[in-house]
């Protein structure tokens, strides 16, 4: 094998630090394998990849819908890791708007965006986000008049929140630095802070958790490949605990999101959650979205989150690191 890829989502990712370290490319140079990234190579070589994960040598960190979908149309793939990033997930409503609480959505126009895309993770992520937030209510999505409205080319809410300015709807969710960067200019307004909820489950949603997957043959064939790997972005995650503002920056370049977008979506400790885990508390979340995707559509076939998980890659790179730390390597 002399090439690995890798793939992540314009979120705060370990496999973003990394790369923008340099370090997967120098992990993996001594043994004359190249380390690309699917974002830098033209579009008919990235192909649709980074959702089908139909390529053997590829690492892909970000969103679980599209990730639960590819395992559920039979894709071999392997879950190695999950990370739990708070990212600003919201309800937004117009300023003039009285919402200011869960229990307001009752019988509200709640845009639900449609984007002509294999898995529409944008209209995933709407659907679980509102869920969310009426659930705090003791409501349900059948309380409220799902509108649907037609996404924006490249997403980012833009299709939404115009129909929002519009009047259209009456509320949209959001989430993320750009998503900051969109309500100032629509002039939309917070009506639920879903990332002041106490109950996790209330956020869980594409990002929350998010997946760090490879395919099965990959870890047939190399699995000391993937143990390095990892090993590197619990590197990268552990670097990040202690460089804000470094980390800002590399946010800004991944998110493409200003300064004040990222500050207003990224809490001040996010440096201190990129690490990856495969603890019963985020398998368990994860199973909660599984089971929202398939009721609702989403995914062919259910999918066995426990069954899917190996934690034996994640044990391998913990091994790794702490035999280098002992000699030094």
């Amino acid at each position: 094998m002399d090439q690995l890829w890798f793939t992540r989502c314009p979120v705060p990712t370990a496999t973003g630090i990394a790369a923008d370290r340099g370090w997967l490319a120098e992990e993996f140079a001594p043994d004359g394998i190249t380390v690309r990234s699917l974002q830098d190579v033209p579009a008919a070589v990235a192909a649709d990849h980074h959702y089908t994960h139909a390529l053997d040598g590829l690492f892909r960190e970000g969103g679980n819908v599209p990730a639960l979908w590819a395992r559920s149309r039979g894709e071999r793939t392997r879950l190695v890791g999950l990370t739990w990033i708070e990212e600003r997930q919201s309800i937004l409503v117009r300023a003039d708007s009285p919402v200011r609480e869960p229990a307001q959505l009752r019988g509200l126009r709640l845009a639900v965006p449609v984007h002509a895309i294999g898995i529409d993770f944008w209209r995933a992520m709407a659907l679980h986000g509102f869920a969310g937030a009426l659930s705090q209510a003791g409501l349900t999505l059948a309380d409220a008049e799902l509108t649907e409205v037609a996404g924006s080319p490249h997403g980012q809410w833009q299709g939404e929140l115009a129909a929002l300015r519009d009047g259209r709807v009456d509320a949209v969710y959001v989430k993320g630095a750009l998503a900051v960067e969109a309500a100032a200019r629509y002039g939309a307004v917070v009506a639920v802070d879903l990332d002041a909820l106490a109950d996790r489950r209330a956020r869980v949603n594409n990002g929350t958790p998010r997946p760090i997957t490879v395919h099965q043959r990959l870890l047939d064939r190399r699995p000391d490949l993937v143990a390095r790997f990892l090993a590197v972005l619990i590197e990268a995650a552990d670097w990040a605990r202690d460089q804000p503002a470094e980390l800002a920056r590399i946010l800004s370049a991944e998110t493409g999101a200003g300064v004040h977008g990222v500050a207003g979506a990224y809490r001040p400790d996010t440096g201190h959650s990129l690490q990856l885990d495969l603890s019963d508390e985020r398998l368990d979340l994860l199973a909660r979205q599984e089971r929202f995707l398939h009721a609702q559509g989403f995914l062919p076939d259910p999918v066995e989150v426990r069954a899917w998980a190996d934690p034996a890659p994640l044990e391998q790179a913990r091994a790794l690191l702490a035999s280098r730390h002992r000699t030094g390597v």
